[in-house]
C-alpha cells in the first residue's frame, strides 16, 4: 500500500475530503498547506510571523517559506511511515525541492493522485457551498490558474502520476483511491 503521496486536482475536486479519509485508513497524517499556515501563525512560530506579513501585505508566501513549513512537518514523528500532501508542490519548482527534502530523509514518494473531474461539475459544486467568493468567474479564474500551474507538474511526475476519477459519491471516490493505491 503506497502510503507516501502527492494530492493533486482542481479546486473543489474534492481533495481535502479524500485526504482526511485517506489520511485516516493509512494512519498517515494528511499534511495541507493551508493548515499547516494557519498552525504556525496561530502558534505564532518564526516561519509563522514571516509567512503571516506576506499575507496581511496580501502577497503569495515565497516557495522556500512554504517549503520550509513542509519540511519541518514532515520531519515529525506521525510522518515518518508516511503522509499525503496536499497543497504542495504546486510548481516544478517545488517538486524538486520536495525531492531533495525526501533525498535527505532517505525516502521516496510513493505517488501522486491526481484527482481528474470535469470543470463544469467543480463549478457546480463550489457554487452549491454558497461561499461568498465562491463566484463563477472567480471559480474559473482559479481554475485557469490551476491549470497553469499544474500542467507541468503532471509531466514533470509523468509515470508516477495516478489519476483518480473525482466525479461521484464520496464513498464511491475514496474507495477508487484505495483500488489505485494498492
Amino acid at each position: 500500500m503506497k502510503k507516501r503521496l502527492v494530492l493533486l486536482g482542481p479546486p473543489g475536486a474534492g481533495k481535502g475530503t479524500q485526504a482526511e479519509l485517506l489520511a485516516e485508513k493509512l494512519g498517515v497524517p494528511h499534511i495541507s498547506t493551508g493548515d499547516l499556515f494557519r498552525a504556525n501563525i496561530g502558534q505564532g512560530t518564526p516561519l509563522g510571523v514571516e509567512a503571516k506579513g506576506y499575507i496581511d501585505a496580501g502577497n503569495l508566501v515565497p516557495t522556500d517559506v512554504t517549503a520550509r513549513m513542509v519540511k519541518s512537518r514532515l520531519a515529525e514523528a506521525d510522518a515518518a511511515e508516511g503522509f499525503l500532501l496536499d497543497g504542495f508542490p504546486r510548481t516544478t519548482e517545488q517538486a524538486e525541492l520536495l525531492q531533495e527534502m525526501l533525498d535527505e530523509a532517505g525516502v521516496a514518494l510513493d505517488g501522486v493522485l491526481n484527482f481528474v473531474i470535469d470543470e463544469d461539475i467543480v463549478v457546480e459544486r463550489m457554487l452549491a457551498r454558497g461561499r461568498e467568493d465562491d463566484k463563477e468567474d472567480v471559480i474559473r479564474n482559479r481554475l485557469a490558474v490551476y491549470h497553469s500551474e499544474t500542467k507541468p507538474l503532471i509531466d514533470h511526475y509523468g509515470a508516477e502520476i495516478i489519476n483518480v476519477d473525482a466525479e461521484g459519491e464520496v464513498e464511491e471516490i475514496s474507495q477508487r483511491v484505495l483500488d489505485a493505491i494498492k
